[in-house]
């Protein structure tokens, strides 16, 4: 296949600046970095590298010291296609990016460390692509381009970052270099339903449902190494098998679960385990998890929460920071019936345990480190785990059997026993998720959408933008409309009103937010900001709340948070003064 560049790459396409790194010397003892324009001689070399390329490409591709695959569609592999026409995966790198990368492959080819290199080619594309994004450094550092898959997508850019040569040295680039200690080892590959060995131990991090579609872009990676296969995979199949891919939400992805867990319980004897790893914030998917390990026979022992991800800005704004960690027996022999009136205490018992743990954790790490290590997220996620806990010890619930139940369709729309105790276990950890500043007499008082705006105003001071996190917790507060309180609802830009966004209507007293203590509040609050007298407001308050006495200390509460968390000056000013006219009533005797 030749090398021809095509229209946007002659037209559009162009390099437009050069960070440029001076080496230390005697003369210089620190390094100097700049950025420059480009120079006539600059264009000069990348004109030479693109006939390097566009003569030698074809024979590269027959050698596989370039990818030669097709673009296969998908819902991850269209957006490269559609975006930017770019239907084979080397079409993902420029001129200078496929010469390296060829010069790689032949320097690993001949090298003694030749296992070690396949991963390094992987991660060399990874980090060198026409969608690698240019990121600034959070420490004051230099930055530069980060990798393909800082999320699981395949994003194109109008401007994106390659790396030169010297760009791969060990200041800013970390080689694969230590070697795996020689064990007796056996690598298979086959289908999770059809295992063709048996094992003491099952480690599986299964698919979330519809989160990420690995089966689609294992390819970027494929396209690189199918035809540099280390001896050790030789025998592999190397194709993504779409296929045989356990994706997609519902019925299709439930049986398909069911399929390979249970077909791993029948190969692991009956003092075996299996540790599941998984992560999602969906309350369906954890109600469909624990059908699929009932109808599996499997039962859920132990459930950590462990933090894997490292803090970058990236992953800031509500992504959740860590992985379930669930360790599963077969199910013991004999029935355990339970109803969800019985069940419900257990569920907030263990709930309570986990979120506790966690929290004790978050204390120790803001000691060491200034920062919790698990966020509300993560902390929301952990009841969904230990409702699983719970769950399936049971064989039966309500009187039906749970296998049967599992392997039951759902109807659209349908709410089963095991969707309402999952939800109440994220109701239980919210109740237990007071937000710093408020006191948690106050937190129980509230209603679901006060507890949704304080909540939700407590996560944006951390950086939450993303719209899942809004969704959800909407859901673990049964909100009935949340978007009645947004102010965008963009999926990865999502905002909650500020205290001077909202109108009339939003605040009427027929809405949830309008007919609540917090509504009254902001209208309150707007007022003082068109310069109402403080005492006028007061006195509409106690006209308008026949409890206002008895809610006073509740009101102060939620003005003090305000006061700490509103993003402006003039409303921090208004909740202040608000809040210290209502403690003076008290002082007054009023």
């Amino acid at each position: 296949m030749d090398f021809i560049p095509r229209d946007e790459d002659i037209f559009q396409e162009r390099l437009y600046a050069i960070q440029w790194i001076t080496k230390a010397s005697i003369y210089e003892p620190h390094q100097v970095t700049c950025f420059c324009g480009v120079t006539a001689d600059d264009l000069a070399r990348e004109r030479k590298v693109e006939r390097i390329v566009a003569e030698n490409l074809a024979r590269w591709q027959n050698e596989g010291l370039a990818p030669d695959m097709e673009i296969e569609p998908g819902d991850k592999t269209d957006e490269p296609i559609r975006t930017r026409g770019w239907t084979h995966w080397h079409h993902l790198f420029n001129a200078r990016q496929l010469l390296l990368q060829s010069l790689a492959i032949k320097t690993w080819r001949n090298s003694q460390g030749a296992p070690l290199g396949w991963l390094n080619i992987a991660k060399m594309a990874d980090f060198n692509s026409r969608l690698c994004r240019w990121a600034t450094s959070q420490g004051g550092g230099l930055g530069g381009p980060k990798g393909v898959f800082s999320n699981q997508a395949l994003n194109t850019f109008y401007n994106y970052a390659t790396r030169s040569w010297a760009g791969y040295g060990p200041s800013s680039f970390k080689m694969a270099e230590v070697t795996l200690p020689e064990v007796e080892k056996q690598v298979i590959s086959s289908t999770a339903n059809r295992p063709t060995q048996s094992c003491d131990l099952w480690i599986t991090d299964p698919p979330y449902a519809d989160a990420v579609n690995y089966h689609e872009i294992t390819e970027f990676f494929i396209a690189w190494l199918r035809k540099n296969v280390p001896e050790e995979f030789k025998d592999w199949t190397w194709d993504s098998r779409r296929a045989l891919a356990i994706k997609g939400i519902g019925d299709d992805f439930r049986r398909s679960m069911i399929d390979a867990y249970r077909a791993m319980a029948e190969n692991m004897p009956d003092d075996g385990m299996q540790c599941v790893m998984f992560t999602h914030q969906d309350t369906g998917v954890w109600s469909d998890m624990i059908g699929i390990f009932w109808a599996a026979g499997l039962q859920v022992v132990a459930a950590w929460y462990i933090a894997t991800e490292t803090t970058s800005e990236l992953k800031k704004g509500g992504y959740v920071q860590g992985t379930v960690i669930l360790m599963l027996r077969k199910r013991a022999a004999g029935d355990r019936a339970g109803f969800k009136q019985r069940i419900l205490p257990a569920v907030r018992t263990e709930v309570k345990h986990q979120i506790e743990t966690m929290m004790h954790l978050n204390d120790e790490a803001k000691d060491r480190m200034g920062e919790p290590v698990f966020n509300d997220s993560d902390l929301q996620m952990a009841g969904y785990a230990a409702a699983l806990k719970v769950l399936t010890a049971y064989t039966q619930i309500g009187g039906e059997d749970v296998t049967a139940f599992a392997m039951r369709p759902r109807q659209r729309g349908e709410v089963t026993v095991v969707d309402e105790i999952v939800q109440q276990a994220a109701e239980a950890a919210n109740g237990l998720l007071v937000p710093e500043g408020i006191a948690p007499d106050t937190w129980h008082k509230l209603n679901g959408i006060q507890r949704f705006y304080l909540r939700m105003m407590d996560m944006e001071s951390t950086g939450t933008s993303k719209l899942d996190n809004y969704q959800n917790f909407a859901k673990a507060f049964r909100v009935v409309d949340y978007t009645k309180v947004m102010a965008s609802m963009t999926a990865n830009k999502a905002q909650l009103k500020h205290v001077t966004d909202f109108v009339s209507r939003d605040l009427a007293e027929s809405t949830e937010l309008g007919a609540s203590w917090l509504g009254r509040l902001i209208i309150g609050l707007q007022q003082l900001l068109a310069e109402t007298e403080p005492q006028v407001v007061i006195g509409q308050l106690q006209a308008e709340l026949p409890d206002f006495m008895e809610v006073r200390p509740l009101l102060i509460d939620m003005l003090s948070f305000m006061e700490k968390m509103a993003p402006e000056d003039e409303v921090r000013q208004a909740a202040e003064v608000l809040g210290a006219r209502l403690r003076n009533l008290r002082a007054l005797g009023q």
